[in-house]
């Protein structure tokens, strides 16, 4: 290509003289010196390096600067992305054992259903398009009507946790594109949005379609053969279960993804794990995503000071379809309780529960936030009463007690209560003698450790984590870094790598651990 300020009107110069020449006459007399200049000019042309003139996207794993730029215009750039390349002359000695690689998977995998969004529901005609905004934590809130912070608080949308926890990742300060390097290899599958698409009038060979796509393309990459894939971990907005259908049945429900040969060889953070061993648990995302420790410490100590006008409260909806379901009972309890307990009514068509102003406006001054178990084990609400330093009450291990073991304490009597509840035929407790029987010092401690763990289930801004602060998603990255690593010294102790890796544990959702009565002093 030609500089703009070529011109062919421009004079040679004299090789002998130096000057400008004004005719061609004389040119035979300078072949000799000619000649030998142009081969010299070549060979240096040869031997210049145009590697870095050119950037080409294709081969690295950083070509994604924010997942959500087709939807909103995005705040950081690719230099803001990354400290530090592995590859530098003086790579972070702190990022050692923690590199992650991410695949840079085909577009149909992740950018394309964002780009799609309007073919995505929630098993509504809600469209949940304007959730992917902000990096996947939806529309800022705006009326916040003195409840909340003035700021970093959107209507976050739980489906979207994998568009989350993929800007997240980008933002990570120990990614590599050397995979040589990696201790783990994420793969950025948007498993959950693309099986929304399909779950309703669509037959198991459609449900199935991207999941057999997906490990086609994996297991040639070369980054599979290292450990057979059980170092690759992705993530899910929706429930593990949706992605283990046990059978063929065109009328059962979900996708396949997880049963598939190869795919069990990798781990999946979900919102909720299922039975099997490679799948793990990690926090529904709420609607706060502070920039700033700052911002958490000022909710925190906002909670702390709050008078808390209600003993406890429950906000849902009866499950009339299930019938061993718990919560016509809490719903009948509360209202029996009358000022006691305030009912936050989520029908269809009465409060709008997705507002995270109504719910925490309730939450905040409460003492008590039941969690009965919904349409699965777990409950979005859980988080948010933690977040409203609102103490939550539990009916079935299977809501915290065998999930979140990366972000909530083993002694679950340090932060919640605990009234087991087989079935709904057995229910012979009263939910308010049982609380006022707890004394109020121990109310206190309870109220303290769930305000604490208010940073570790929050998804924070991408920047957040840089100083070594760490939420939800750093929580989660170090989790899995420590179960691949107790693979691969599996490994090199000559031992198989997938022994126990995806065995079924049905014991951890039986109440066999949890039977004993809680100490209430």
């Amino acid at each position: 290509m030609r500089p703009k300020n070529y011109s062919q009107m421009e004079k040679p110069i004299s090789i002998t003289t130096g000057k400008f020449r004004t005719n061609n006459n004389n040119n035979h007399n300078n072949v000799w010196f000619v000649v030998p200049l142009f081969f010299i000019l070549c060979f240096v042309l040869l031997c210049f390096d145009y590697s870095a003139l050119f950037t080409d996207t294709d081969e690295t794993a950083f070509s994604i600067p924010d997942v959500t730029q087709k939807s909103t215009s995005s705040e950081f750039t690719k230099d803001d992305n990354f400290s530090r390349f592995p590859d530098d002359p003086s790579p972070d000695s702190s990022c050692s054992g923690r590199y992650i690689y991410v695949h840079e998977l085909p577009y149909r995998f992740n950018g394309d259903l964002l780009d799609n969004c309007f073919k995505i529901t929630r098993g509504t005609e809600k469209d949940i398009c304007p959730y992917i905004e902000n990096y996947g934590f939806g529309p800022v809130i705006k009326n916040y009507e003195n409840v909340l912070l003035k700021q970093s608080w959107f209507t976050t949308n739980q489906f979207m946790l994998e568009v989350i926890f993929h800007n997240k990742m980008i933002n990570y300060r120990c990614l590599t594109n050397d995979s040589s390097l990696a201790s783990a290899v994420f793969v950025p599958f948007y498993a959950g949005l693309d099986m929304s698409r399909y779950l309703w009038g669509f037959n198991i060979t459609v449900r199935d379609s991207s999941s057999h796509e997906l490990m086609d393309w994996l297991v040639v990459q070369k980054e599979w053969g290292r450990m057979s894939g059980r170092d690759h971990f992705l993530v899910s907005g929706r429930i593990a279960w949706d992605f283990r259908r046990q059978t063929d049945n065109e009328s059962d429900w979900g996708s396949k993804l997880r049963f598939l040969p190869e795919s069990r060889n990798m781990s999946m953070l979900s919102i909720e794990s299922s039975s099997w061993k490679n799948d793990y648990a990690i926090p529904y995302p709420t609607c706060f995503h502070p920039r700033s420790v700052d911002e958490i410490v000022e909710w925190q100590e906002l909670m702390r000071s709050r008078k808390r006008e209600y003993l406890f409260t429950f906000a849902g909806a009866p499950r009339p379809e299930y019938k061993d379901s718990v919560r016509g009972k809490i719903i009948d309890e509360c209202l029996e309780s009358k000022k006691q307990c305030y009912l936050l009514d989520c029908n269809y068509g009465n409060v709008n529960c997705d507002n995270p102003v109504n719910v925490m406006k309730v939450f905040r001054n409460s003492v008590f936030c039941l969690q009965p178990p919904g349409d699965s084990y777990t409950r979005r609400s859980m988080f948010d009463s933690i977040l409203a330093g609102c103490i939550p009450v539990f009916f079935h291990p299977g809501t915290a007690y065998a999930q979140y073991k990366w972000h909530l304490p083993k002694n679950h009597s340090s932060y919640s209560v605990y009234l087991p509840v087989k079935d709904v035929k057995e229910w012979n407790i009263k939910i308010k003698e049982r609380l006022i029987e707890i004394p109020e010092e121990r109310v206190v401690r309870l109220r303290e450790e769930v305000i604490r763990l208010i940073p570790k289930v929050v998804y924070a801004d991408p920047k957040y984590g840089s100083d070594g602060s760490e939420d939800a998603f750093e929580l989660a990255v170090k989790g899995m870094l420590e179960r691949i690593e107790e693979v691969r010294e599996m490994m090199r102790q000559g031992k198989d790598g997938s022994d126990g890796f995806d065995d079924r544990d049905d014991y951890k959702y039986t109440f066999s651990p949890y039977e004993e009565p809680q100490v209430l002093a």
